[in-house]
Formats: C-alpha cells, sequence, structure tokens
C-alpha cells in the first residue's frame, strides 16, 4: 500500500526557471497570513505552549530513534514490543509488508533528513557516517520497487540535499564529498531493471543482487502493479537525474507516468487501482485517492512544481477535476468504478487517503481540504487513531492503525494555509494519543486494533521519516529549523529536495502525451494558484465555519452532504446531487432536478448519474447491519465440495441463515438476464437458475425463475473482471415493493467467481451446487452416498490420527489440480466460513485436472436419473455413513446420488494436502470482508 506524504509548492502554471522562487514565495505568503487570521474557533496558543510541544515531538522521537539505534539496528526496523530488530527471513512472513525489507538498515536511511529538521546535526552527521560504514545495498533480496524508491532512495537523496546544504554553512559535514548520492545512484541503477517491460511499468518487485526474471533473483512472474507503485517514481529518479546528470533515471520515470497517462478511462478521466504492465490492461477498475493510487496525483501535481514541465500540472488538473465531480461526496471520499463514475465502487475509506486534504491545499482548493479533514479528526476523536478502513457511516471496517502519518501531514499544511489555531490544538491531540495509547517501553507500537488498544510488534521507519517531522513543524517558528524548509519540496514519505534542481541538468528529452481532453469545468482551473482572497477571507470565521455542521458527523453516524449543498448554494457553486443526499422535501433539491438534462452537457451527465444512483440505491436503503457473505459450493464431480465461492445474499427471498441449505444442478436461464418470462422453463424446473446481472431489478428476475420452477438463482455480474477478493460485498436489494412473494433463495456472484460455474458446465455439464449461509464440510455433504473408496480415504477426520504429518504432506500441490480455477477459488474443509482465498498456484489444462483427479477426461458425471452405479479403487465401493460413525449426527439430504465411472488413481493424485487447507482457512476465518 502506498505511503502517500505531503509536499510544498501550488499548481501556478509559471515558467519552468521561476517555479520554484514562486513557490517558496508563496509558502512566505502562507506565513505572512497565517500570523495575521485567528479564526474564533480556538484560542491563540501561546508561543511558550508551542514550544513546550515541539520539545515533547524531540522527546517522542528520542524515544523511538534511540531504541531503534540501541536494540534494532543495523536491522531494518524495530520490534517495540520484544525488544528487538525485525531481520528479513528471521521472523515469520507478513506478506506483502515486508517488502520494504532490503537488510540495508532502513529505519536510519529513512530517519537521516529527520535529524537535521529537527536540529539534530551531529546525531545527522553520526547517523551518515554509519549509513556509508555499514549499510549493503547488493544483498539477495527481493524488495518492493515503489517501497525502496521512497524510503531508501528517498531516504539518500534527501539525506544528500540537507547534508551538502549543512556543508555550505560551514560547520557540519565539512568532510561528505557526495558519498550518499554515490550510494543513491548505486540503487537507483539496481532499480532500472524493473522497468524492462513493454510497456515501461515497472516490475512490482526486483531482487537487489540478480535483477529481474533470473532463476536466482525469485522474481520477474509478476503481471500487474498498482498505479501508485509505477506512478511515485517521479521525484527521486528526476532528482537522481538532476544531481548526477545521468538522464536515464528520469526518463524511465516520465516513460511509466506518461503510459499511465494514455492508460486512463477517457471518458471519466480516471485511473484503476492496478494494472497489468504489459499489456495496460486495467485489473481492478475502482478508483479513489487512496490506497493503491494516492501518490500518484500527488506526485503529478509535486513534478511540475519540481521540475517546471506543464504537462504535469495538466493531467493533474484534468484528473483533480475527475475526482471532485465523481469521488468527492463531501466531506467524504469514496471509490468508484473508472467506467461507471457515477455508481460508488465500495461503502468504506482506507487511511491513506489522509494525505488528500494536505494536496488540496497545495492546489489551493482550501474548503474541501477543511472538511474532509475534520470528518478524519472526528474519526479520530471516537477511536483514538484512523482504522486503516473505516464505513461511511463511520464504524471499523479494519481496525489496525501502523502509526501512519498522513493525518499529521494534512493537519501541519492546513494549519500552514490557515494559520487557525484548531489545527494546533488537533496536533495536540495526536501527541498526546501517541503517548497515551502507543508508546512502550522500546519505542512504538502499531495498532492491532483501534477499538481494543491492543498492540502488534511494530515500527515501520515511515512513522520517523514522516510523522514526527510534520509533528515538530507544526509547532516550530521559522527560527526554531536550521534552514529555510521553504527552499524544499517533501517527497511522499516527506523526504526533502531541493527546489534548485528544477533549474539543474534539464537536458531530459520530454515527450508531451497530454493532448486529449474531455471538456473541463472551468471554476476548475480558477483554483489553479492559492488566491488568498479565496483562502483567507475576511470572515474570521471562515475555517470554523467549514468544520462546525461536520462537528457531531461521526456521533450521528449521517455522514451526508446536504450542509455541503446547501453552503455551496449560498456561495455560488452548486456541486452535482447525489442520489443519497436528495431530500424530496428540500425545494432546492427539487430546483436541481428540474435542471437536469435541459441546460448543458454537465446538467444531463448529472442527470443521468442521478437517475442510474437512484435506481441503484434509492430502493436499498441498508439496513442496520449489514448482511453476512453467503456460500456457493460446488459439489459435484470432480470438485466434491472443495470449491467454495463468496457469495452476496439478497434483502428478499429465502434466508439461507435461518433455513436449511438449497441443493440443486445449475441451468442457465433464458433469456440470460431474466428480465422476461422465461422461455426454456422446462431446463430450470427444480434447478438453481443462472442469470446475469442488469437491465431489470434483481426481485424481477427472482419472480421470473421462480415463476419457472427454479429452486434457487444465482446473479452473476455483468461487469467483467469483477471478483469478491477486490471488491465490496454486494447485496441485493428489493425493488421497493412487497418482496413477500418470492421464496427461493438468491445470491450474488462477481463475474471471475461465476465465469468458475460457468467455466465447471462448460466442461461437466452437470453441476451440481449447494447454497448456504456458509461452507458446509464434506463429510456432511457426500453422507449417504456411495463413493469410490479414495475419497473417503483422502479425508484426514476418517483416516488413522496417528498417521504421521509427512505422509500428507507427500500429497502437495494436488488440491489445486482439480480444475483450471480462477485465484478467488476457496476450498472447503471442516467449519469453513466459506469466504474466498487465493491461489498462487497456476492451474494445469482441464485435461491434467481431470486426469488428477482420478477420471479420464472423457468421464462425466452421470445424471441422477441414470442407473446408480458406482466403483473405486479395484472396482470397490465404500458406503460412507459406515465410515462416519464417529461424526455428529447430520440432517440427511434428500439430493439423489451420483455415479462414477470406473478409472481409479492412488489416493496421493487426487484430493491432497489437507495442512495446506487447514492453514488456507485459518486465514480465511480472520479475513473481513
Amino acid at each position: 500500500m502506498s505511503e502517500a506524504g505531503g509536499g510544498r509548492g501550488c499548481g501556478c502554471r509559471v515558467p519552468q526557471r521561476a517555479s520554484w522562487s514562486l513557490v517558496a514565495a508563496t509558502a512566505a505568503l502562507y506565513l505572512m497570513l497565517a500570523t495575521t487570521v485567528c479564526t474564533a474557533g480556538a484560542a491563540p496558543m501561546s508561543r511558550e505552549e508551542k514550544q513546550k510541544l515541539g520539545n515533547q515531538v524531540l522527546e517522542m522521537f528520542d524515544h523511538a530513534y534511540g531504541n531503534y539505534m540501541e536494540h534494532a539496528y543495523p536491522a531494518d526496523e524495530l520490534m517495540p514490543l520484544t525488544c528487538r530488530g525485525r531481520v528479513r527471513g528471521q521472523e515469520p512472513s507478513r506478506g506483502d509488508v515486508d517488502d520494504a525489507l532490503g537488510k540495508f538498515s532502513l529505519t536510519l536511511i529513512d530517519s537521516l533528513d529527520t535529524l537535521v529538521v529537527l536540529n539534530k546535526t551531529k546525531e545527522f552527521e553520526d547517523a551518515v557516517r554509519k549509513v556509508l560504514r555499514d549499510v549493503n545495498l547488493d544483498n539477495d533480496v527481493v524488495v518492493s520497487v515503489f517501497e525502496t524508491n521512497i524510503r531508501v532512495l528517498g531516504g539518500l537523496l534527501g539525506g544528500h540535499s540537507l547534508a551538502i546544504m549543512l556543508k555550505e554553512k560551514g560547520e557540519y559535514m565539512q568532510w561528505y564529498n557526495d558519498e550518499l548520492l554515490q550510494m543513491a545512484k548505486q540503487l537507483g541503477y539496481k532499480l532500472l531493471p524493473a522497468f524492462n517491460t513493454t510497456s515501461g511499468l515497472p516490475y512490482p518487485r526486483i531482487n537487489l543482487k540478480f535483477g529481474i526474471r533470473k532463476p536466482e533473483a525469485r522474481t520477474g512472474t509478476e503481471t500487474d502493479t498498482c498505479t501508485a507503485c509505477a506512478g511515485t517514481l517521479i521525484l527521486e529518479f528526476a532528482a537522481l537525474s538532476r544531481f548526477t546528470g545521468a538522464t536515464v533515471f528520469e526518463e524511465y520515470a516520465r516513460k511509466a507516468l506518461d503510459f499511465l497517462w494514455e492508460k486512463r478511462q477517457r471518458s471519466s478521466n480516471l485511473v484503476g487501482v492496478t494494472i497489468n504492465i504489459h499489456t495496460g490492461d486495467w485489473v481492478r477498475k475502482d478508483s479513489g485517492v487512496g490506497a493503491g493510487i494516492d501518490s500518484y496525483y500527488e506526485y503529478l501535481l509535486k513534478a511540475y512544481v519540481l521540475l517546471g514541465d506543464d504537462s504535469f500540472l495538466e493531467r493533474f488538473n484534468t484528473h483533480y477535476d475527475a475526482i471532485m465531480r465523481y469521488i468527492s461526496q463531501p466531506p467524504l471520499l469514496l471509490d468508484v468504478h473508472i467506467h461507471k463514475p457515477m455508481l460508488n465502487a465500495r461503502t468504506w475509506m482506507d487511511a491513506l487517503l489522509a494525505f488528500f486534504p494536505g494536496l488540496q491545499v497545495l492546489k489551493g482548493d482550501i474548503r474541501p481540504a477543511i472538511e474532509t479533514h475534520e470528518m478524519l479528526y472526528q474519526v479520530i476523536k471516537k477511536h483514538n487513531f484512523l482504522p486503516e478502513a473505516f464505513t461511511t457511516d463511520f464504524r471499523v471496517h479494519w481496525a489496525q492503525h501502523p502509526l501512519r502519518p498522513e493525518f499529521a501531514e494534512s493537519t501541519y499544511f492546513l494549519y500552514k494555509a490557515t494559520g487557525d489555531p484548531y489545527y494546533l490544538e488537533v496536533g495536540k491531540t495526536l501527541i498526546e494519543n501517541l503517548n497515551k495509547y502507543a508508546r512502550v517501553p522500546c519505542g512504538f507500537a502499531a495498532m492491532k486494533d483501534v477499538r481494543t488498544g491492543s498492540h502488534e510488534d511494530r515500527m515501520d521507519s515511515f512513522f520517523l521519516a514522516e510523522m514526527f517531522k510534520y509533528l515538530y513543524l507544526l509547532f516550530a517558528d521559522k527560527e526554531d529549523i536550521i534552514f529555510d524548509i521553504e527552499d524544499y519540496i517533501f517527497t511522499t514519505e516527506a523526504h526533502l529536495l531541493p527546489l534548485w534542481l528544477s533549474t539543474t541538468n534539464r537536458n531530459i528529452s520530454k515527450k508531451n502525451t497530454t493532448s486529449e481532453y474531455t471538456e473541463l469545468d472551468d471554476s476548475n482551473f480558477d483554483w489553479t494558484c492559492p488566491n488568498t482572497q479565496i483562502l483567507f477571507p475576511n470572515d474570521p470565521l471562515y475555517a470554523q465555519s467549514i468544520r462546525e455542521p461536520l462537528k457531531n458527523v461521526v456521533d450521528k453516524s449521517c455522514p451526508r452532504g446536504i450542509i455541503r449543498v446547501e453552503e455551496s448554494f449560498r456561495s455560488g457553486a452548486k456541486p452535482p446531487l447525489r442520489a443519497r443526499d436528495f431530500m424530496a422535501t428540500n425545494p432546492e433539491h427539487l430546483e436541481i432536478l428540474k435542471k437536469m438534462g435541459a441546460a448543458s452537457s454537465v446538467d444531463a451527465e448529472d442527470g443521468l448519474r442521478f437517475m442510474q444512483e437512484m435506481i441503484e440505491l434509492s430502493s436499498q436503503q441498508q439496513k442496520e447491519q449489514q448482511l453476512p457473505p453467503r456460500a456457493v459450493q460446488i459439489i459435484s464431480h470432480p470438485f466434491f465440495g472443495r470449491v467454495v465461492l463468496t457469495a452476496g445474499p439478497a434483502q428478499f427471498g429465502l434466508d439461507l441463515s435461518k433455513h436449511k441449505e438449497t441443493r440443486g444442478f445449475v441451468a442457465s436461464s433464458k433469456p440470460y438476464n431474466g428480465c422476461s418470462e422465461l422461455t426454456n422453463p422446462e431446463a430450470v424446473m427444480g434447478k438453481i437458475a443462472l442469470i446475469q446481472r442488469g437491465q431489470c431489478m434483481f426481485a424481477e428476475k427472482a419472480r421470473n425463475i421462480q415463476n419457472a420452477g427454479a429452486i434457487g438463482g444465482i446473479v452473476i455480474d455483468d461487469n467483467e473482471g469483477s471478483s469478491s477478493d477486490t471488491a465490496p460485498l454486494f447485496q441485493m436489494a428489493g425493488d421497493g415493493k412487497d418482496t413477500d412473494d418470492i421464496k427461493i433463495p438468491m445470491l450474488f456472484l462477481f463475474s471471475k467467481e461465476g465465469s468458475i460455474i460457468l467455466d465447471a458446465i462448460r466442461e461437466h455439464e452437470q453441476v451440481e451446487v449447494l447454497l448456504s449461509d456458509k461452507a458446509r464440510d464434506r463429510a456432511a455433504i457426500l453422507k449417504g452416498k456411495r463413493i469410490p473408496s479414495y475419497i473417503i480415504n483422502s479425508n484426514p477426520e476418517v483416516e488413522n490420527e496417528d498417521q504421521p504429518s509427512s505422509e500428507n504432506d507427500s500429497q502437495n500441490q494436488s488440491a489445486e489440480q482439480m480444475l483450471p480455477l480462477p485465484q478467488t477459488v476457496g476450498l472447503a474443509d471442516q467449519e469453513s466460513p466459506g469466504n474466498p482465498l487465493e491461489s498462487p498456484s497456476e492451474p494445469p489444462s482441464p485435461a491434467d485436472s481431470e486426469e488428477a483427479a482420478g477420471f479420464a477426461p472423457s468421464e462425466q458425471i452421470s445424471s441422477p436419473t441414470e442407473t446408480q452405479e458406482t466403483a473405486g479403487l479395484d472396482g470397490e465401493c465404500t458406503d460412507l455413513d459406515n465410515q462416519l460413525q464417529d461424526q455428529p449426527e447430520t440432517e440427511e439430504d434428500p439430493s439423489p446420488n451420483v455415479s462414477w465411472g470406473t478409472k481409479a488413481q492412488p489416493m496421493d493424485s487426487i484430493l491432497a494436502d489437507w495442512n495446506e487447507d487447514i492453514e488456507a482457512f485459518e486465514m480465511m476465518e480472520k479475513d473481513e470482508l
């Protein structure tokens, strides 16, 4: 996930050579005006109290940094609960989080320029000597290109920037001779092989020693990367080129940005979260300003500030217009689909979007920055910290908090822009909460659950790189800092790069691909530079008047933008009316409806969006409690209950949590959308009908298949590529009418999960499934069936419990080789919750799958009406009931028995590695949908 940060400067359209000086002048204007603006909402904070809080930040940094150096160095990070260093390979893997660790003393490098900002110049000099003496960049470790760039390359460049500044002052670093820059150049060359793709987008990971795609590299097979991962390189790579004169770094970073720009969705001007690095196809088509995209937008604006290239500003403004049109629902920022931007893609927000108010300040759009920041602050006051994700009604979605600095960053920039002492009080609250809830004897520990206050043995390097830097600068006066910070821009990791780089080594060939635009709202460009009449109106209550309506927004759990709309009318602006905000009793809302489609193309677009939102949202007023996911379990040959698909529930029809599961064979309805009377009722009679989403209400589809005699229905999403592992749980709503007449169960599958059933039908014709509230264990599903003995013996519940585990281990990799399945397939097991599980292995061919399961490719499951002839190993059949005498009593299933062919294979060629399954379900039980 992107550790989005903040920076300096505005998006002014100025000559390239003058951009940095104008930015510095603008920042100086911020400071000057900040001394004259005082809102009545908070009393001015005395200089003594500010100094006291600043000193408190220094003590907190010493506590964190000192414990890292004492207990962890030269390890990458400190484990504050156990007071030891985290070394890659010596601790249990945490998955992608560990890709930031490269055995290169990460926390020390990430903290270099923080030491100078906090006026710890002697410690900085000692730290630089340690880096030069101890750090090795040639380790056989696979690391994240993104994290290594922003933390290590950025840390080395930030350290170099301030080292040469101190050397020029004549007191410290007189021995320094660009050694950090040479290390940065060495690391830059190590990252370059990642860009060896047809698109120019980098691979997400690289081996520091062996590069990409070599057998010993153990990486280079990835196909996808996040937008932020590919789009957050230009500042560090361009700075490296400008410092060294080696243009190759900036050229590669520009090419990646150019490709992302070309691949934006042209009608919405939005980008997705994940993209294929070879084809340029969007893999995840949801779009927001949080995790996966955040710093891409940030670097477009800051690349203009640092490099003076107008194309970056033009791209940023184009994206920003789309963000404010579709994603911004003040005070919320909600993800949407790039092809259907009027529809929300999820009902929760992640903590990384907390950087966005700071970026809006840099652009000059102060009002929405204040609104979103205040909403986030109310969430913090409720939970002490910002949860990793929270819902639109401000419930905790993901409870972790790894001490992220983005909110502190936005607080700093809002204070710089407004001078409002309210934001000093916000910073004081952050300091108090860190000391009260996160401080431990050996540093500061991340929160495992903000609701319980439990800790995680983790203190990420960005905590020292960003959090203490922004908090100290929030309370510091200009004379408290030993250099003019307005001469630098912050990277996303808060590393400092000098603005004079804009006029240094500018021999970079630039390809301007910013040539095609959709019609933009011209008012967007009024915000290109901060306008003091707008940022600092005469009304001293300006900032407070924006915050006040949001003071109780969390406690009331009513995150509506109605107040924002009403205030906007008074100020002359008219943001689009959202369906979620519409009130029939509000005359202003009715007036907006009358104008939709009549005045301009923009109004017509707003009208179309509003109607689609109404169709999708007005009929499904969310219940107090979210319905839990359901399960579709494929129980016929060759699956036998091992494939479980996560399904969305319906707010009508048979409630599977209160009634026995529904079991039956599946059949496609005609018409496939199920929006009219079925033309093939004989095909779906007594079966579970498959229907496609779209063109009519879900309840109408249910009635049509019920009238045709179906015993259940599965609606498959028409949005190609959608998947339960990347999209929030989807609930099917009724049509606003009485739906008591619908008696059959209805479930919803995303496209990838639905394709699994469709592929199974094409391959095996007869496919039987179980619709239930959660996956059933195989013993219960197969009870009463006469099945081959090797199927039974593969179940650990009926095997000898004293059997050595190595016998199970010898069956590795056969479990996934039953049918070519996408990565969202789940594997059923005892007490399985039925959640989706990613499968890292490549699926085999269909023929190989069937042979691995013990069946010839030509064999098919027999029809329930056929003569029941079963054969197992050597022609023997085994009654499962005899094998399950020790199992709990289970209701008899009335479904007909199923027959198999006569071919058989040894047990180790089918249904193996139960240990892997058990581990998988332990993980699935922790999954929060």
